[in-house]
């Protein structure tokens, strides 16, 4: 049964994996046997972090990424697909936020949040996807979504990317249902709070406070808690799921 979850000789993308959420991911697809391109827009970050990984014995390396631009994502699969023959396993972890009321958010600031995490979403899911098709070899496509594409958090102003958020579940269903029958699975993870270094002094405002008081769990997550479930979702451990929207939120969308 545990090598359901093996996933040696295949080849994983992770976007947005250069730090936070989106290296743990990395890291854990790596653990499980896969060879890893950290897709990232910084392009210094994303080489230090494939560097950190080669030397842990990981198969690793860097590959500069702006999932907004089309253009950009097309050549991470031209390339990715030169360099190994196939692409297994595509985790979309790009994402951003800006925090301005409903009210106050400028057509700008609309713009970069919708851009990068739903359009980036589209973007990355509808190119590996032809890429896998093309190959004739089933995938697995994970979008990281939020626990916030359920719900509007209570007094934070952050709308706009709750409304993208909430976009990229219905994205992932969409794909889902068109290449179930090829063998390409498309799977979502919504988040709750996880302490990472972006969050960090956020975490120990009022703010922070409050969204404590509201997690069940009474903690935040460590990072290291989602690597599991991105493995589970990129491997034949989770070969009869699709288009699911799985939440990890310590149960704050519970209440």
């Amino acid at each position: 049964m545990i090598k359901a979850f093996d996933l040696s000789g295949r080849v994983a993308i992770v976007t947005g994996g250069a730090q936070g959420l989106g290296r743990a991911m990395a890291e854990g697809l790596a653990e499980a046997g896969a060879a890893i391109v950290i897709a990232d827009i910084n392009e210094e970050k994303a080489a230090a972090t494939a560097a950190e990984f080669r030397q842990e014995g990981f198969a690793a390396e860097a590959f500069r990424v702006d999932v907004a631009q089309r253009s950009s994502v097309d050549r991470l699969m031209e390339y990715v697909v030169e360099r190994h023959g196939r692409i297994d396993v595509v985790v979309n972890s790009a994402g951003l936020n800006r925090r301005y009321s409903m009210a106050e958010i400028t057509e700008e600031d609309y713009d970069t949040i919708m851009d990068t995490n739903l359009k980036g979403t589209f973007n990355v899911c509808q190119a590996a996807g032809k890429a896998m098709l093309a190959l004739g070899i089933p995938g697995s496509l994970i979008n990281i979504s939020s626990m916030s594409s359920l719900i509007i958090n209570r007094r934070r102003p952050v709308g706009v990317y709750c409304s993208s958020k909430a976009g990229v579940n219905g994205l992932t269903k969409a794909f889902a249902a068109e290449w179930a029958p090829h063998g390409i699975r498309v799977n979502a993870i919504a988040p709750g709070y996880f302490l990472t270094p972006l969050n960090e002094e956020w975490m120990k405002t009022q703010q922070g406070t409050d969204a404590l008081d509201q997690t069940p769990m009474g903690r935040f997550a460590q990072p290291s808690e989602l690597g599991p479930t991105a493995v589970y979702l990129a491997s034949d451990a989770s070969s009869f799921m699709t288009g699911q929207v799985l939440v990890l939120d310590g149960g704050y969308t519970i209440w």
